[in-house]
């Protein structure tokens, strides 16, 4: 099983602790969303797991052994953290080659995985000209180059275009069918929902979570229904008989706290009381994550006196 597997690791710059005794599993066959405020030290950690970085202590494996020690690496383990990195003066096509011979992947590849990402037709222009999204796309193309079993993507929504977001998020969860390990951070809460069947999360170093997404989210936020009648007091007096904590709203729909759908549609069949609107209102990994985080965010912007007086 090839999986990535951090161990005490820890990560000091002089005084500054950046990843604090961090312990943690990526495993093959899910996407893994690797999240947490700036400065938690999630950069830092894939730099440690691909040997661009040496820890303070700890150690961070692939598949068992440090990358340093995985020969042809680019076979093993695919890539994307600095989508600038390519050289603006080479074409992708050449970028791409020269990272092939460096591993002994056969120059077909490269066309393969240049299809694949969508960069077929502009190949040979150079990088230079490129648009960030398409930088995005050669990046995702260098990680697929050898075919490995084990993927990280830094941010790799960064500056792609609606069509290139569902694109990315298709192709990380084909990934992770295929039986592959893949860790992707990202900052963008609703999107990460989108893909992400495991959450990994950071605060300032240390490890914050490490659990299936929808455990993440139903441990942090509370679940609610949303009810709508035509005979708002029978509903009211209902939710009061049976002791339900609800809220009515200015609209006329009540949000019934702490509740199941299945719950309140029983309680107000048998009561009678007609309903035009019942369904649950979900947590969203946004909603979990900032209840998580609030504490650990390194930078945060104070409200200015203007925005006091308004509020």
């Amino acid at each position: 099983m090839t999986s990535i597997d951090v161990q005490g690791l820890t990560k000091e710059y002089g005084s500054r602790r950046a990843v604090d005794q961090l312990t943690f599993s990526v495993v093959p066959g899910r996407v893994t969303g690797f999240l947490g405020p700036n400065g938690a030290g999630k950069s830092t950690t894939m730099r440690l797991v691909l040997g661009l970085d040496r820890p303070t202590s700890g150690t961070a494996t692939i598949g068992g052994r440090a990358y340093a020690a995985i020969h042809e690496p680019l076979r093993h383990v695919g890539a994307l953290l600095d989508a600038q990195a390519p050289h603006g003066s080479r074409t992708a096509r050449d970028h791409l080659r020269a990272l092939a011979a460096s591993n002994r992947i056969p120059e077909r590849r490269v066309d393969a995985v240049l299809e694949e990402v969508g960069l077929a037709s502009v190949a040979r222009r150079r990088v230079g000209t490129y648009s960030l999204g398409m930088r995005q796309r050669l990046g995702v193309a260098g990680a697929l180059l050898g075919d490995p079993p084990v993927v990280l993507l830094d941010e790799p929504s960064n500056g792609l275009d609606p069509e290139g977001i569902i694109w990315i998020r298709e192709l990380m969860r084909a990934l992770a069918r295929e039986g592959r390990t893949v860790l992707v951070s990202s900052h963008l809460m609703n999107e990460t929902a989108s893909f992400a069947d495991h959450l990994v999360v950071l605060g300032r170093g240390r490890l914050l979570a490490d659990t299936p997404m929808r455990d993440f989210i139903d441990a942090r936020v509370q679940p609610r229904v949303r009810v709508r009648t035509t005979d708002g007091g029978a509903l009211g007096g209902l939710f009061a008989e049976h002791g339900i904590e609800a809220v009515e709203g200015d609209d006329g729909r009540w949000t019934v706290l702490h509740a199941r759908v299945e719950d309140i549609g029983l309680l107000a069949s048998a009561a009678r009381v007609p309903l035009l609107e019942l369904a649950a209102e979900e947590g969203t990994l946004e909603q979990a994550y900032l209840d998580l985080t609030a504490a650990e965010t390194e930078f945060a912007a104070t409200p200015s006196p203007t925005q006091n007086q308004e509020a």
